[in-house]
């Protein structure tokens, strides 16, 4: 269907590795996939977790940080507030 050309469609891409975990928000294109955003979870020690980029509860921190990421990059983050205390 010709309408459907160059049309975004937005993918969550996780990686689990051996020491953390990877995330990115890519689109397919003809030259190759774009990525949005990313966050890695060895990022999460600048927030406040040292230790265990690996496990269930940094794999949720680190989607966590690419939403927010992400929002940011297409102006919603106004629109989207976290929790707020």
């Amino acid at each position: 269907d010709k309408n459907k050309f160059n049309n975004k469609k937005y993918r969550l891409v996780v990686r689990f590795t051996n020491r953390r975990v990877i995330c990115q928000i890519m689109y397919a294109t003809i030259r190759g996939d774009m990525v949005v955003a990313q966050a890695s979870s060895t990022e999460l020690a600048n927030y406040g977790v040292p230790v265990g980029h690996k496990n269930y509860a940094a794999a949720y921190c680190t989607g966590l940080l690419i939403a927010r990421r992400a929002l940011k990059k297409f102006g919603l983050d106004e629109t989207f507030k976290g929790k707020e205390e």
